[in-house]
């Protein structure tokens, strides 16, 4: 179940294609690649399913690290169960690709995250956390992904997600995004202010 790749990632890219390998998983096999970021060595890595080279646009994500939640189970934010929610899509759709970005906790760093959990508890939203730690609301970058899709020769995305900044930061990255998959799971009441915080001061979608 190997992809094809028309393109190879070019000679002044960040990115370095190391290996692929195969991924079992319950929910179905995956063909996994990893790549590391030559400018600090950081790993990334993606998951594909079927032909994503064929020129159609495929279901995919572009998921960022949580360790909280993706390895977890961590109820404090919905990031475990959008990422187990993408590798099902995939696997149903027979064709996708999931982009697992080694940014945790948007992009601050695991031990600022929890430092900023702590300033949850005491009572803020996880924006005025950050800030107040001098920290970014959302420090990510997505340049990476453009560079992993090109690699894996896919030309356009139907992408889960419901951050239209997200969207629109892709699309300014050169990723031809056709539409919007919405992925809404994983509310529980651990994560009700958590939820709110990024519809109303994030502009995340609710449908």
């Amino acid at each position: 179940m190997t992809t094809t790749h028309q393109n190879q990632i070019k000679d002044h890219s960040p990115v370095r294609f190391i290996a692929s390998c195969r991924l079992p998983t319950q929910w179905g096999e995956f063909t996994m690649y990893g790549f590391e970021d030559v400018r600090n060595r950081q790993e990334h890595i993606a998951l594909t399913v079927g032909n994503i080279a064929s020129g159609e646009a495929v279901l995919g994500r572009i998921h960022s690290e949580c360790l909280t939640g993706d390895a977890l189970f961590s109820k404090r934010c919905d990031c475990g169960p959008q990422l187990e929610a993408a590798m099902k899509a995939v696997q149903h759709e027979g064709c996708g690709v999931i982009v697992y970005l080694r940014q945790e906790g948007r992009g601050i760093g695991l031990l600022n995250k929890i430092c900023a959990y702590k300033l949850q508890d005491e009572g803020m939203d996880t924006v005025e956390a950050n800030l107040a730690l001098g920290l970014p609301v959302d420090a990510r970058d997505f340049s990476l992904a453009k560079e992993i899709l090109d690699y894996l020769g896919v030309q356009s995305i139907q992408l889960m997600t419901n951050n239209p900044q997200k969207v629109a930061t892709l699309k300014a990255l050169g990723i031809n995004v056709t539409n919007r998959v919405p992925l809404h799971v994983g509310q529980n009441p651990e994560n009700q202010q958590y939820l709110h915080t990024k519809m109303e001061k994030m502009g995340h979608f609710t449908n």
